[in-house]
């Protein structure tokens, strides 16, 4: 308070007004099936782009009809919660096992290169469809001389070769890879080189030949196989002249693992002939056996949407995976939605950190992916036994067995006869991802598409509607996921689904809540109007109870439209359109405006009614409490809704659409704009405050047309010392409705021309 001493004028600003929050009275709740997308969460939906994003487009093998009734239904509004059902014990990831090859590798002797003699490397490479990847073979040499590091002589020796061939190579097709740095130099593969093509897979050949002279004709045999373990195989597994071979284990299919070739019997490495081989990739089989190895990549959420087909138009649906080869044991993993690239990761099987398992990132949190999650895989696809390596040991043991030169921080290894070697001085080699964690693997180039999806949609109708009417234990799944203060629904269906269970569901959620509108449609094939109207009275197959409750209204019959993602003309579940013709009336003009007649309930999409219906029609489906709001094809003026009853038979204003939404409207503000009294003392000053807020409501509302009159009540005479020591504060709001004009009445009477007008 100010202190006012000296005579004068002091003008104080008191802010007394009062706001009333804003409240969109048209916001949609939807749940039903569709093709992908997170399931049993109400997701906000303001566009159609953003709904076929989301959950995918429509499929007509889909139960019912949510994404094609979203889709009609955001034409008019721009707030659409969507709940996608699923049924846990059918719904399944789509998925693609994207093939992982071995690489051609070849072990090359060090002993003595670089340091007391030279050595000239003849190199071709084909990739996986045969072709040739240099013009003329390439020629690499290690000179007589030429040194790497400090320590041992073996050491040196293995370290130059690797350093001069790494730095040669192209390495866009061809690597060289050190193998261990150990001391006993009587064995040829602890102080040797791999030679290792880059590309993967049945199709791609590495040919190496070993020459002692420039001249390339003094031929030197320094030519290993690797063994079952990735490792060269020793002294006595040199390669035969021209031999060809395949990398890795026996795939059981006629392809034999490299060390039966390891005693051939024709001589040592210092024996003649021994300097030409040609070495094959394998391409590991993801079926049956032990020795399948993939990545196997899941859509992120159930849904057979993730699958990829193709319409008779050609369009593709799903998605897929798209593998690239960048080169030195690079590839690009793109993941494509219906034929179009929407993520791009890079991957090497060279280095811990950007393998695909740690740049995709694997399990059901922390994804880079938006579309994919995945793991490296073992044994063959069927999901029941399928082994997932669990950490990155796991993975790298299981690709060792397909040739990896095996390496830890500070030292590296190697398996020789089951005995390890190590040495921890090659420490210094570990910045250099030429040596270390090299893995002789690749994956295969080539779209992989998603399969085996199951959308969830249960295997028969009994589990459909389980899924559809939900649970609200231990969490919140179907249509009980509208049942959420964060989720402001005024008008809720289950659109193309006609069980009773679930029609129930909805109108019981929505007497529970007071929150919404339940909009339905008879069924799809209902011939005839008597049958709509025994529908709604319960004496149909479809239904054995009648519709009563003024927060659900019925509509009939079903309207074509041409539906755009199917290319087709279809019939649609009425009630899409009755919320589409809410959402439009509540642009227009105000929610408590009858979203019928010609001014606002004239459709501009449908071309046919399923059913044409005449006046005899309508009086029949308005009259009593059968309470079927008819469509009709009107000759010249088009199809338009002409009817706005709920489905309540007591004749009270209740059982109209409009009273009803505005009913709805104005508990949601009321409940918004008296929140904040919450724990203020419970006296006059607070009930005035609220009288003060609610009046200018309702004063609007009736200036809108809303109601004609109304009076608002908080004061004592509610607010009793009973009520009060409860800490309960009472108001009451008496309100009278608008009616809508729905019959006009023209008496026309004549008379004769003697007759007085008056």
């Amino acid at each position: 308070m100010a202190n006012f001493v000296s005579p004068g004028v002091y003008v104080v600003e008191r802010d007394i007004s009062d706001y009333t929050p804003a409240v969109n009275p048209t916001v949609v709740g939807l749940v039903g099936f569709a093709s992908k997308g997170e399931p049993n969460k109400a997701k906000l939906i303001t566009s159609q782009e953003n709904l076929v994003k989301e959950f995918g487009r429509p499929i007509e093998v889909l139960p019912g009809q949510a994404i094609e009734g979203a889709l009609e239904i955001l034409e008019t509004c721009n707030q659409l919660y969507f709940v996608r059902a699923l049924d846990s014990a059918t719904a399944s990831d789509a998925s693609a096992m994207i093939d992982m090859g071995a690489c051609p590798a070849l072990g090359v002797s060090s002993a003595g290169l670089g340091v007391t003699s030279s050595i000239y490397l003849r190199v071709q490479v084909t990739n996986n469809e045969g072709t040739n990847q240099f013009d003329t073979a390439k020629v690499y040499s290690v000179l007589a001389g030429t040194s790497y590091g400090a320590g041992t002589a073996a050491t040196t020796q293995a370290q130059a070769m690797a350093s001069v061939l790494g730095a040669a190579l192209d390495t866009t097709k061809v690597g060289s890879y050190l193998t261990a740095s150990g001391t006993d130099t009587t064995i040829p593969e602890v102080v040797g080189n791999y030679i290792v093509g880059n590309f993967a897979g049945s199709g791609a050949t590495l040919t190496v030949e070993a020459f002692g002279d420039s001249a390339l004709t003094e031929r030197s045999p320094i030519l290993y196989p690797l063994d079952l373990s990735g490792n060269a195989s020793g002294v006595s597994g040199v390669i035969p002249a021209n031999a060809t071979i395949g990398l890795g284990v026996g795939d059981g299919a006629g392809v034999a693992p490299m060390n039966s070739y390891a005693n051939s019997g024709i001589g040592g490495p210092s024996g003649p002939g021994f300097v030409s081989a040609v070495v094959r990739g394998v391409s590991f089989v993801n079926g049956s056996g032990t020795n399948g190895l993939g990545y196997l990549a899941q859509s992120i959420y159930e849904g057979a949407g993730y699958n990829t087909s193709t319409l008779t138009d050609g369009t593709v649906l799903g998605n897929s995976i798209t593998v690239k080869d960048l080169g030195s044991f690079n590839n690009t993993i793109q993941v494509n939605e219906e034929g179009v690239a929407l993520e791009n990761f890079k991957v090497s099987l060279l280095n811990s950190g950007n393998f695909v398992e740690d740049v995709i990132n694997t399990g059901e949190t922390n994804l880079t992916s938006n579309i994919i999650k995945g793991n490296l895989y073992s044994e063959g696809v069927d999901l029941a036994t399928i082994t997932k390596f669990g950490n990155y040991t796991d993975k790298l043991a299981n690709l060792g067995t397909l040739g990896v030169v095996r390496g830890s921080k500070g030292a590296m290894t190697v398996n020789r006869g089951g005995a390890v070697a190590s040495d921890t001085s090659a420490a210094e080699l570990n910045t250099d991802g030429r040596y270390m964690d090299s893995r002789f693997n690749k994956f295969i180039a080539g779209t992989y598409s998603m399969f085996d999806g199951d959308n969830g949609t249960g295997a028969d109708s009994d589990a459909e509607t389980t899924a559809l009417i939900g649970t609200t234990s231990p969490s919140r799944s179907g249509m009980q996921v509208l049942d959420d203060d964060l989720v402001p629904v005024t008008l809720a269906a289950v659109p193309g689904i006609t069980t009773a269970a679930v029609q129930n569901a909805l109108i019981t959620l929505a007497e529970a809540t007071g929150d919404f509108l339940a909009v339905f449609g008879a069924p799809h094939g209902v011939g005839n109007v008597g049958d709509a109207i025994d529908y709604s009275n319960g004496l149909t197959t479809y239904r054995s109870t009648p519709f009563n409750s003024s927060y659900a209204a019925l509509y009939f019959p079903h309207v074509k439209v041409f539906q755009t993602f199917l290319g087709k003309d279809i019939f649609l579940d009425p009630a899409i359109f009755a919320i589409r013709q809410m959402g439009f009336t509540d642009t227009v003009a105000d929610l408590w405006f009858a979203p019928a007649g010609f001014q606002r309930g004239r459709l501009t999409k449908p071309t046919e009614v399923e059913v044409s219906i005449n006046r005899g029609d309508r009086d029949a489906m308005y009259s009593g409490g059968n309470a079927v709001n008819p469509i009709v094809n009107f000759a010249g003026q088009g199809i338009t809704i002409f009817g706005q009853r709920t489905t309540q038979r007591e004749p009270t204003a209740l059982d109209r659409i409009n009273v009803r939404r505005l009913m709805i409207f104005v508990k949601r503000v009321i409940e918004a704009a008296t929140r904040r009294f919450i724990f203020e003392p419970n006296d006059p000053v607070t009930q005035e405050a609220i009288t003060n807020l609610l009046k200018p409501l309702f004063q609007d509302i009736k200036q809108r047309r809303g109601i004609t009159d109304f009076k608002v009540i908080c004061d004592e005479t509610v607010n009793t010392p009973v009520r009060v020591d409860r800490n309960e504060l009472w108001c009451k709001v008496i309100i009278k409705p608008t009616k809508a004009a729905e019959i006009l009445v023209f008496e026309l009477n004549i008379t004769n021309q003697s007759a007085k007008v008056s």
